[in-house]
């Protein structure tokens, strides 16, 4: 391979990085806009999935979990509180921690969410075939375990 091709090689790979990057974002902006309509936005959504999944948890346990910082997690658990979606109470054995539930409304709140994100999933990815579909979902994990392994 001559200097020019490896050049045009790595700029065509940054290039379509930088593509799949945009597109990315804007299948996310697309769910969490129809989450949102729903009621739910896709962050928020994660928080009460994760909540339906294992059942309660301490505050710490659902950021760790989310990979977010406590704080930010505060914020979002105080929202879903006060709207109805998860009860807050102190820990038995440490009043300093909170642990966290789904309600019933949580439940139906996230359902309702969920089955929003699945329908703009089947519109945005409904124009590719079968086997579009499995050739790009093949370059998805190929792309994900390298972002897997790399430092």
């Amino acid at each position: 391979m001559s200097e020019y091709e490896a050049t045009a090689a790595a700029d065509g790979r940054e290039r379509v990085g930088l593509h799949f990057l945009s597109v990315a974002y804007r299948v996310r902006e697309k769910i969490d806009q129809r989450m949102s309509a729903a009621g739910l936005s896709l962050s928020r959504t994660k928080a009460l999935q994760l909540l339906a999944q294992r059942g309660t948890l301490h505050q710490a346990e659902l950021a760790e979990a989310l990979g977010q910082a406590p704080r930010s997690v505060t914020q979002t658990v105080e929202a879903l509180e006060r709207a109805g979606l998860i009860t807050r109470t102190n820990d038995p054995e440490d009043r300093r921690r909170k642990t966290v539930s789904l309600t019933a409304t949580g439940h139906t709140a996230l359902a309702a969410a969920e089955q929003a994100g699945k329908q703009i999933l089947q519109q945005l990815f409904g124009s590719l075939d079968t086997g579009q579909l499995a050739h790009l979902g093949t370059l998805l994990t190929i792309v994900d375990t390298a972002a897997t392994h790399t430092d």
